[in-house]
Order: structure tokens, then C-alpha cells, then sequence
């Protein structure tokens, strides 16, 4: 294998640690965040399990505040995250994008085994 195709292999590499941080950060926001949210909301959804209308839903978010913020925020991110990797799968990666990657795998070979991410990207390779 050539220099050329181990550094396009660690950027693939690069790029699926990002997509998996991503979707972790995601679950951890559902963890906690999204957990807390609904726990505040049990009792409006209860409610709204005995008789649903769209009213008391909109009641039942405009009256917690915190609780709707929160699976906002879930929510936001679940559908940035979805999009951003739905884009990159049918259309490729933007030129930007692949740029950043690319400098950041130079970043890290350059700094070598002490950089956190070395034996995940570059590791492999040698």
C-alpha cells in the first residue's frame, strides 16, 4: 500500500470516530437529558395516554418549559446528526469537510502516540 492510500484510510477511519462521537453524544443527550425531560412529564403524559388531544399537548409543553427544552434539544440534535450523516452518505462528503479531516489526520501523525486519537486513526496503518 502506498502513503497516499494509508492517509485516505485514516481519514475514513477519522471520519467513522467522528460519526460514532456524534451518535454518542446523541445517546448520552437521551440518557440524561431526554430521561429527565420526560420524568418531568409524566404525569401531562399520562394524561395525554388517557385522552389524547392535540391541545393538552400543547398545554402540557407550554406550561414545562425545562422538560420541553430539554427534548427540544434531543430532538434537534437526533435530526442535525441524521441529516448531516444522510447527506455524507448520498452525496459524499463536502470538500470542506474532507479538508478538515485530512488536517487533522496530519495534525496527529505529526504529534504521533501521544495524541488521544493516534492508535484509533493512524495506529493500523504503520
Amino acid at each position: 500500500m502506498t502513503n497516499d492510500q494509508n492517509f485516505q484510510i485514516e481519514v475514513q477511519r477519522l471520519h467513522k470516530l467522528t460519526v460514532y462521537g456524534r451518535w454518542l453524544t446523541v445517546i448520552l443527550l437521551w440518557i440524561s437529558v431526554g430521561f429527565l425531560s420526560i420524568w418531568s412529564l409524566r404525569r401531562e403524559i399520562g394524561l395525554w395516554l388517557e385522552n389524547f388531544t392535540w391541545a393538552a399537548v400543547r398545554y402540557g409543553l407550554y406550561f414545562h418549559r425545562w422538560p420541553t427544552l430539554g427534548l427540544t434539544l434531543c430532538l434537534a440534535m437526533t435530526l442535525a446528526v441524521l441529516t448531516w450523516q444522510s447527506r455524507n452518505r448520498v452525496l459524499g462528503l463536502p470538500q470542506p469537510e474532507k479538508q478538515r479531516l485530512e488536517q487533522q489526520v496530519r495534525r496527529i501523525r505529526q504529534q504521533g502516540p501521544s495524541h488521544f486519537l493516534w492508535k484509533w486513526v493512524c495506529k493500523g496503518s504503520q
